[in-house]
Parts: C-alpha cells; sequence; structure tokens
C-alpha cells in the first residue's frame, strides 16, 4: 500500500467516526426505552421513537426482525453521483419511500443518484447515516 493510499485510508477512518459501532435491528430498537447506540467516537446517537415505528410500518415482521438501523448510505469513490444501499430489508425501505418498490424484484444492494439523499434523510433524520467509502 502507497504512503498516498495510507494516508486516504487514515483519513476515511477519521471522517466516518459518526458510523455506530453495533446496528441493532429495527424489532430491538423498538423494544428499548430510549432507543439508541453507541458510535465509533464514543458518543451516543439517540433514535425517534416514531421514526422507527414508521419504520415498523412499512415492513413486515420478517424485515422488521433483520433490518440493522441506521440504515447505511454508502458514498463511494467507485460510483461518483451514486449512493449505495445494502440489506434485503434497508434496499426495500429506501424503495418504498422512492415509491420504486417492486416486490417482485426484491434486491440485497442497490445504487440510487445522489440527488435523491435529501428526500430520504428528509424522511428518515435519525435512522439513516453517511458512510464514506473507498473502493
Amino acid at each position: 500500500m502507497s504512503k498516498a493510499e495510507e494516508l486516504l485510508g487514515r483519513e476515511i477512518s477519521r471522517i466516518n467516526r459518526h458510523l455506530p459501532s453495533t446496528r441493532p435491528t429495527l424489532a430491538e430498537l423498538i423494544g428499548m426505552d430510549e432507543p439508541s447506540v453507541v458510535l465509533r467516537d464514543g458518543s451516543r446517537h439517540y433514535f425517534r421513537k416514531s421514526e422507527l415505528e414508521y419504520l415498523k410500518s412499512l415492513l413486515d415482521e420478517e424485515d422488521a426482525e433483520s433490518l440493522r438501523v441506521p440504515i447505511i448510505l454508502e458514498i463511494s469513490t467507485l460510483h461518483r453521483g451514486y449512493f449505495r444501499v445494502r440489506g434485503k430489508a434497508a434496499v426495500k425501505v429506501i424503495d418504498i419511500i422512492l415509491d420504486e418498490y417492486n416486490p417482485h424484484d426484491e434486491k440485497e444492494e442497490a445504487l440510487y443518484p445522489r440527488y435523491l439523499l435529501p428526500r430520504i434523510r428528509r424522511n428518515l433524520p435519525t435512522t439513516t447515516t453517511y458512510a464514506f467509502i473507498t473502493e
């Protein structure tokens, strides 16, 4: 690994310190009195209960058990102008919000144009977060 790649890797790690150490399932968070996660920088992030209930209303019980929260919106160096979402339940949520959900074509991963990010974040401000990645 070159010095430049090493520096870039460290910088990406630094700007991703806002990411959670662990991502509980939606079902686990709904069961908490104060739904929250510990972030990599040691601080705590709290989720709005109303937002968790909204997510639950979009999904069946099986998907609520598998959806990891917060949903990670990946900003990648590989796909300029797009963001990626991974996980069947997470993609389903994003597709429903964007009115693009097709039950006959459920995907494990999807790319979306970056201009849609504000729409997602407006609907899910506490249950989504950005991750910056290099590929």
